[in-house]
């Protein structure tokens, strides 16, 4: 086993892929934390953590995974790479409960696409991993039911663990898919961070303020009526997503910027429930979040 898995490191580290070594027959680092570092070695200058001591080189793989049967941990940012995390229900007797493969094939069927081919590989629970390049410059990071319900991704500060690896629920798979393919543009769009929100507005600058979210929403409902094929439910997520931060100072009321989107994203093509479904969870993380940012300010 240990000679697979050390296979299966070198492997992924032959795509560029960055790896680590985690604790044999679990998904967790098998590096020290910072309370135990000593401050020597790759840590003499400070601690290093794993996404910064993952590598590719084949000598420090051979080293590291010839002392124990540790399970391969890819790091996604330094890779390269997104990794779009297909969940399945952790409660398997709710019909319920949504599974990851089928929100995520009616997102991509909603935004004009197929499911993209790609490098792909089984979790251990059963749900998948699609893997894909990102442009160079293109900083991602993880997020969490942003792209669709049980659908998350894995980027900077984030890890797989790669193809070859075991746990007590069941091996890491390669199922298909050779090669890792560039991220779709309008996935991009949706994992893209929004433009960084101002501070809340002081009572002097509340007329300001006002002014600015009036011409963000006429300049972001433009936009949406304007989107093409493919590219228009990705521009009404990030639409609501960069207004819904106007609701939550309480620069603009929520029905007049779902009036507005609702109306744009129809007259660009996209059906109305459809609208509706993509307005509701993206105005409903933004409004949260910036709540919580203007609440700790």
């Amino acid at each position: 086993m240990s000679t697979d898995l050390m296979t299966a490191a070198l492997e992924a580290a032959e795509r560029g892929w960055h790896v680590f070594p985690l604790r044999p027959g679990t998904k967790r680092p098998a590096l020290h934390g910072e309370a135990a570092c000593t401050r020597t070695g790759p840590c003499e200058r400070g601690h290093r953590k794993w996404e910064q001591r993952a590598t590719t080189d084949p000598d420090r793989i051979r080293a590291a995974w010839s002392r124990a049967p540790f399970n391969v941990g890819i790091a996604t940012g330094p890779s390269g790479l997104v990794v779009v995390d297909l969940d399945v229900p952790k409660d398997k007797g709710s019909a319920d409960a949504p599974c990851g493969a089928a929100t995520f094939g009616a997102l991509c069927e909603r935004a004009g696409h197929a499911v993209p081919t790609t490098y792909r590989t089984r979790t251990a629970s059963g749900g998948e991993h699609l893997y894909f390049t990102v442009p160079s410059g293109v900083r991602l990071t993880n997020t969490a039911g942003t792209v669709a319900d049980s659908v998350d991704t894995r980027a900077w500060g984030g890890y797989v663990v790669a193809a070859g690896s075991i746990t007590p629920t069941g091996p890491y798979e390669a199922l298909c898919g050779s090669e890792a393919v560039p991220l779709p543009a309008w996935l991009q769009t949706i994992l893209q961070p929004p433009r960084k929100a101002p501070e809340a507005p002081s009572v002097a600058l509340t007329g300001q303020s006002r002014r600015y979210a009036d011409v963000a929403l006429t300049n972001e409902a433009r936009n949406v009526a304007a989107a093409q094929v493919g590219e228009r439910e990705a521009t009404l997520f990030r639409a609501a997503r960069a207004l819904g931060r106007f609701v939550a100072w309480g620069d603009l009321p929520r029905s007049v910027v779902e009036q507005a989107l609702q109306e744009a994203g129809e007259t660009a093509g996209l059906a109305a429930s459809e609208c509706r479904s993509t307005l509701r969870s993206a105005l409903n993380w933004s409004i949260t979040h910036n709540q919580i940012r203007r609440d700790a300010a």
